[in-house]
C-alpha cells in the first residue's frame, strides 16, 4: 500500500514540473493531443456508538480529453484502500489493493441535438448519481435512496437528445445487454439494464423523471427489478434545494415502497457551505427502514479541496453517527 500511495504522491507532486498552466482540479495535459491526466483522493472518519473507523476511501487516477466530435473519460480507483476499525474490545486493519474500473467510456457528438455514449459510466438517473466524486458533493455520505433503487453504473450505450432554447429538454435512452465491465464496482451485479430519462430545465429550476428495468446476475436473489424516480432541483445564488424520491418493484411486488431525500445547501460565501438533509426509506428486501436528519458543514479553501463534517440523527438512536472527510481533486 505504501508503494501505491508513494506512486500517487510522486505523480501529482511533480505536476508543476511539466506544466506552468496547470490548474488544481483540471488535470495535467500530457501531450500535444487533448489528453489530460488527474486524480483525486478522500479520507474519512466515522464515529458511531462505541465504534470508530478511519479509512482511505478513494484513491483514483483519471484521464479525459476531447477531439472534434469525440471525447472520452477513463477512471480507475482503489476503493477502501486502507480501513482501520476498532471498538471497545477489538481492532482490525484491512488493505484493499484491487484496482477498479469506475468509468471508461467514449462520447460521440452526432450533431447539435444528438450524442451517443459507449462504455461504463454513471447511470443518468437523478442528480446525485451524476456527482460520483466525493469532493464534488457537499456531504461525506450519500442518501440511501441513491444506492437501493437503481444500478449506479451502466455498461452499455446511452443515446441522448438535447433541445437548447431558453428552456432545455433532455431525453436519454440507456441500454445494457452484457455483464458489467467491473461488476464488483457497482451496487447491483447486473447483466441487463434498460431505462429512460426525461429532464426539463430552465435558469433556476430543473425536473427529471427516470424509469427502467434491470436484471440481477446473482444466484438466489429475485432477479427482475423495475424502478421509477422523480427528481427536482432549485438553484439560486445563495442556496440550492435538491429532492429525489424513488420506488422499486420486483416481479409485481414492491421491494422498496419508497426512498427519498430532501437536501438544502446555503452558501455563506465561496468557501463555506451549510447543509441540512432529511432522508426516509423502506426496503422490504433487506427488511430495513429509517428516517435520518443530517446536519453538515463544508469548507472549501479552493473548490477542488473540501473539508466536511456531518452529524446524522437516525430514527434508531443507536445508529446516530459523526462523519469527517478530507478530499482533493487534482
Amino acid at each position: 500500500m505504501r508503494k501505491i500511495i508513494s506512486l500517487f504522491f510522486i505523480l501529482f507532486s511533480s505536476i508543476n514540473l511539466y506544466s506552468d498552466d496547470y490548474q488544481l482540479g483540471e488535470g495535467l495535459k500530457v501531450s500535444d493531443f487533448p489528453v489530460y491526466v488527474g486524480g483525486y483522493f478522500s479520507i474519512d472518519y466515522k464515529h458511531e456508538n462505541d465504534y470508530d473507523r478511519y479509512r482511505i476511501d478513494d484513491l483514483a487516477i483519471l484521464s479525459y480529453g476531447k477531439k472534434d466530435k469525440f471525447s472520452y473519460m477513463a477512471e480507475f480507483e482503489f476503493k477502501e484502500l486502507y480501513v482501520k476499525e476498532y471498538d471497545q474490545n477489538t481492532s482490525t486493519t484491512e488493505h484493499n489493493s484491487k484496482f477498479h474500473i469506475e468509468r471508461l467510456y467514449i462520447d460521440y457528438t452526432i450533431n447539435d441535438n444528438y450524442s451517443i455514449r459507449l462504455g461504463k459510466y454513471n447511470s443518468p438517473i437523478g442528480y446525485w448519481n451524476l456527482m460520483p466524486i466525493n469532493v464534488l458533493r457537499e456531504t461525506t455520505s450519500s442518501p440511501v435512496s441513491t444506492y437501493i433503487i437503481f444500478p449506479k453504473f451502466n455498461t452499455g450505450m446511452t443515446l441522448r437528445y438535447q433541445n437548447y432554447e431558453s428552456e432545455t429538454l433532455d431525453v436519454e435512452l440507456l441500454v445494457q445487454q452484457s455483464e458489467d465491465l467491473d461488476d464488483e464496482y457497482n451496487n447491483y451485479k447486473i447483466d441487463e439494464h434498460y431505462g429512460i430519462s426525461v429532464e426539463y430545465e430552465n435558469d433556476y429550476f430543473s425536473l427529471k423523471f427516470n424509469s427502467g428495468y434491470f436484471h440481477l446476475n446473482e444466484l438466489q436473489i429475485e432477479s427482475s427489478r423495475y424502478y421509477a424516480m422523480l427528481s427536482a432541483q432549485i438553484e439560486r445564488e445563495r442556496y440550492q434545494i435538491l429532492c429525489e424520491i424513488g420506488r422499486q418493484y420486483s416481479n409485481n411486488l414492491v421491494s422498496t415502497p419508497y426512498a427519498l431525500y430532501l437536501q438544502g445547501l446555503y452558501y455563506f460565501n465561496d468557501h463555506n457551505i451549510g447543509v441540512l438533509r432529511f432522508e426516509s426509506y423502506e426496503d422490504k428486501i433487506m427488511n430495513k427502514d429509517d428516517e435520518i436528519v443530517i446536519f453538515g458543514y463544508t469548507y472549501r479553501p479552493l473548490y477542488p479541496v473540501a473539508l466536511k463534517a456531518e452529524y446524522q440523527i437516525h430514527s434508531e438512536e443507536a445508529n446516530d453517527r459523526l462523519l469527517f472527510s478530507f478530499s482533493v481533486l487534482f
